[in-house]
């Protein structure tokens, strides 16, 4: 008998994913019948024209870890957007439409090296992993009040897109919490993706990319056929770094995978057993603050890094930087933030097996791009990019952008494996080292660490300031004593969405399970014993 287990912001997708681990099915399967679901049932979120990032882990051996995300067209140059741009008297990229549909879409080449990598021969057939989609494509699905929240925010963006409108618009009005969404055109894509001989990879190379072709070209996107045909995801050695409660795991640039590790890393150098909730949130914020300036300095495509990643995860060079934190004041904020939308999922599987799995389209429905013989919503994650040619994130041809998006893992020195993650642009790194210290440095229960008020520094999901936002229960607690440190904060309601949707699964050496979804989403943490 053996413990399995699933975790997603979105019930259903949970549900799926079980399903396929009850049957016997790996983690990377489980992972993949759920990445489709959760791409239908939560479009704002994330989307089959998006990106995916994996750390898949086997008792016993190293984690691996994918890169599914897009690199830029053969077109994207800065010299052809600062042109197009003058002749529509723009002064920015425009975050919607063609021109911000920079970035291939990576995360099905990402299902497919991820079930190439695992090499079972027991693997599900595909038409088991992506019926679920297909059913929930073409029956639809119901419309949740985070999507309602979405559908709402952009109506003034969006509805002037057509193919968009004819999609995710209710006869041209916004969707409404509790109706139906079909999406008859996705389901037909997914079933192709199914019969299709070439498998998930008719989205690159079959007919499938011919509608995907023939789409962004109509929209002006600067992708060509060739930079489709020619798309793989890759399989990479994750960042790592290790602290006193073990080795630490997470996704390479151009992630803010750095970031994440730094952030524990450094307030591992720098924690001290009874502090007090207002010192344990000062010291995560101040790592924070570290971290961040590294990577806003450095993280980009990793080709382009004149330094690479690993190198900051160096314990002296941590050792030094752990010295900037201080302990009595803040250091002044706000730095430029990032935000984006996105969704993080784990798997357990009875062989023991373990995924981190997060996939994306950066903002709420991507660029807006809807392929319409597909009803295939692009990601706008290219917005990353900068136009300056002397910064290291400059637009450039075959680039991969600064992402928000990384997936946690860790193996403690104790034998347990943690398999942890969130949604929250900005807020990811932060969310990541506040669950995990929760409940690895002070003991909690990981659904109380994920459920318990908490914080975010800068912008994310749904916001644009800057400041130290705490939620309102936790505000009322170290507020004051957080704002005599120098910190400008700001109470929020508690339980609010910007907070991200975390999530986590961790097992030890005896199979003593915990898993755990956040409250703030719609999500479930599901359990089974298979034999």
């Amino acid at each position: 008998m053996a413990n399995v287990a699933f975790t997603a912001p979105h019930s259903e997708a949970a549900e799926i994913g079980l399903s396929v681990l009850k049957e016997g099915g790996s983690a990377v399967d489980a992972m993949v019948a759920a990445a489709a679901a959760i791409a239908v049932v939560y479009p704002h979120m994330n989307s089959l024209g998006g990106d995916g990032f994996w750390v898949i882990q086997k008792p016993g051996h190293e984690p691996v870890a994918i890169d599914a995300c897009g690199s830029s067209g053969s077109l994207a140059t800065i010299d052809h957007y600062q042109r197009i741009l003058a002749e529509k008297n723009l002064e920015a990229i425009p975050n919607r439409g063609g021109l911000a549909a920079i970035t291939q879409a990576g995360t099905i080449a990402g299902w497919h090296l991820a079930r190439e990598i695992s090499n079972n021969s027991k693997a599900l057939p595909l038409s088991r992993l992506l019926d679920p989609a297909y059913e929930l494509a073409k029956k639809g699905i119901t419309i949740t009040e985070s999507l309602q929240a979405a559908s709402e925010k952009t109506f003034d963006e969006l509805n002037g897109f057509s193919a968009f409108s004819d999609v995710y618009l209710d006869d041209g009005k916004t969707l409404k919490a509790g109706g139906t969404l079909k999406n008859p055109c996705l389901a037909d894509m997914i079933d192709h993706l199914i019969r299709s001989d070439l498998g998930l990879m008719d989205f690159y190379r079959g007919d499938i990319s011919k509608s995907v072709i023939s789409g962004l070209a109509n929209v002006d996107s600067p992708i060509t056929g060739e930079d489709i045909s020619k798309f793989n995801a890759e399989q990479v050695i994750p960042l790592t770094t290790k602290i006193s409660k073990g080795q630490l795991f997470n996704m390479v640039a151009p992630t803010q995978g750095l970031a994440s590790l730094m952030i524990l890393g450094l307030y591992d150098r720098v924690y001290q057993k009874g502090w007090s909730e207002t010192e344990r949130v000062h010291h995560i914020v101040e790592c924070t603050k570290q971290a961040f300036l590294i990577r806003d300095q450095y993280v980009c495509d990793r080709a382009r890094m004149n330094k690479a990643a690993q190198e900051f995860l160096d314990p002296k060079f941590l050792d030094s930087l752990a010295e900037n934190v201080n302990s009595n004041a803040a250091l002044p904020w706000p730095k430029p933030a990032e935000h984006g939308d996105t969704i993080w999922m784990g798997a357990l599987d009875k062989d023991g097996t373990m995924v981190s799995f997060i996939q994306s389209i950066y903002w709420e429905f991507g660029s807006g791009v809807v392929i319409p013989d597909l009803g295939l919503v692009w990601n706008n994650r290219g917005l990353s990019f900068n136009l300056d040619k002397n910064h290291h994130n400059h637009l450039t041809p075959y680039a991969k952008p600064l992402h928000t998006l990384n997936p946690a893992f860790a193996l403690l020195d104790d034998g347990r494996r943690f398999s942890y993650g969130t949604m929250g642009g900005e807020g990811q790194p932060q969310t990541q080292a506040t669950l995990f210290a929760r409940h690895i440095y002070e003991g909690l229960p990981l659904d109380e660490a994920i459920a318990k008020d908490r914080w975010l520094l800068g912008r994310t999901w749904g916001d644009v300031s800057n400041n130290l936002k705490i939620e309102e229960n936790l505000f009322n607690e170290v507020g004051d004593s957080l704002h005599k440190l120098g910190h400008e904060v700001a109470s929020v309601p508690s339980q609010i969405e910007m907070m991200g949707h975390a999530g986590g699964i961790i097992l030890d050496r005896n199979g003593d399970l915990q898993v755990a979804t956040d409250p703030r989403s719609d999500g479930a943490a599901l359990q089974a014993v298979v034999n």
